[in-house]
């Protein structure tokens, strides 16, 4: 049986966002707001939240393949070190030294 204290603790808004609408969009929102029971400002939040949430998830590296073939032999049997990645880690050396310091 599921008590008061079971349920997660209420998150404080005290952040605002403003958008401007125009009638179409308001009326659309609200349509779905309706659908699912919710109010505007509720469809609004949780829609905009998983929207970022999807895109967050997308930014996870997918492969085909052939990539992925690729991305394993270089892994496994990298390239021989040659100048210019010499020179690339000379130069990141420097840049941090220099940023250290201010």
């Amino acid at each position: 049986m599921s008590s008061q204290s079971d349920a997660p603790p209420a998150r404080v808004r005290s952040e605002r966002l403003v958008a401007r609408v125009d009638t179409e969009q308001k009326r659309l929102f609200q349509h779905a707001a309706n659908l699912q029971g919710r109010t505007l400002s509720d469809f609004l939040i949780a829609s905009a939240q998983e929207a970022a949430q999807r895109t967050i998830d997308r930014q996870a590296m997918v492969l085909d393949a052939l990539d992925s073939a690729a991305f394993v032999a270089g892994l496994l049997d990298p390239p021989p070190v040659n100048d210019r990645l010499r020179e690339s880690f000379r130069r990141h050396a420097r840049l941090s030294r220099r940023a250290e310091r201010g």
